[in-house]
C-alpha cells in the first residue's frame, strides 16, 4: 500500500487574476484538501496546481489511502475520483462527511452520468465535474457559496472528447493491451484500433 503523500503550499498573490479570484482562501482557518485519484500523472498535476491555489493538499491513489487519511484527520476539502482501481470513490465522500459533516466534496469521472451524478450529490458532494478537470473550475466548485454551482466552464469537453477520454483511461487500466480494452468497452477491436491511432478530438 502506497502511503498518502503531503503537498503543502501557502498562497501567495502575485496580482494574477486566478488567485485574486480565490484569495479567500486566506482568510480559511482550515485549506486541508485530499485529493483521491489512481491516474497518478493528473494526480501529480492536480496536487501542484491546488497548492499554487493556497491550498495544503494531502494525495492518495486508492479508496483504501483515502478512508485511512480521514480517519487520521479529516480534511475540510475533498476531490475524488469515482471509479478508483479498489473501490468506489463515492465511499471516501460518505465517509468525509460522516467524520466532517461541513467539508466539501467534489467527485470526478472520465464520462459523464446523470445518474452517478445524482447519487454523488446525494452522498454529499458539492459538484460534479468531467476529467481531466481544469484546477480554476475545481477551486470554484470547491469555493461556491451555498448551493451554487460552478459556472460552466468557457471551453467544456466535447462529447466526443469524453468518449475518448474515457477510452483512453480503460485502455491504461488494461495495461495497453487492445483486446482486453475492446473486450470491457464492448467495440470491435478493429474499431478500437481507428480510435487509438487517432489524435484526441477537441
Amino acid at each position: 500500500m502506497q502511503d498518502c503523500a503531503p503537498y503543502v503550499h501557502h498562497l501567495q498573490p502575485h496580482g494574477n487574476p486566478t488567485l485574486n479570484a480565490i484569495a479567500e482562501l486566506t482568510d480559511l482557518a482550515d485549506r486541508s484538501l485530499l485529493i483521491v485519484e489512481d491516474d497518478k500523472p493528473f494526480l501529480e498535476r492536480l496536487s501542484r496546481a491546488m497548492e499554487t491555489r493556497g491550498f495544503a493538499v494531502t494525495s492518495c491513489d486508492t479508496v483504501t489511502d483515502g478512508l485511512a487519511q480521514i480517519n487520521k484527520a479529516a480534511p475540510a476539502f475533498a476531490v475524488v475520483d469515482l471509479r478508483l482501481g479498489d473501490g468506489n470513490g463515492l465511499d471516501v465522500v460518505s465517509a468525509l462527511k460522516r467524520k466532517r459533516p461541513e467539508a466539501r466534496a467534489i467527485v470526478l469521472t472520465g464520462y459523464g452520468n446523470i445518474a452517478t451524478a445524482v447519487t454523488a450529490v446525494k452522498m454529499g458532494a458539492v459538484d460534479y465535474l468531467s476529467k481531466p478537470a481544469d484546477a480554476d473550475d475545481v477551486v470554484a466548485a470547491l469555493l461556491a457559496s451555498g448551493t451554487d454551482k460552478s459556472e460552466l466552464p468557457s471551453n467544456p469537453m466535447s462529447a466526443d472528447r469524453v468518449r475518448w477520454e474515457h477510452i483512453q483511461r480503460i485502455y491504461e487500466m488494461c495495461n495497453r493491451n487492445v483486446s482486453e480494452t475492446a473486450r470491457r468497452l464492448n467495440m470491435h477491436r478493429r474499431t478500437l484500433q481507428r480510435i487509438l491511432a487517432k489524435r484526441a478530438p477537441r
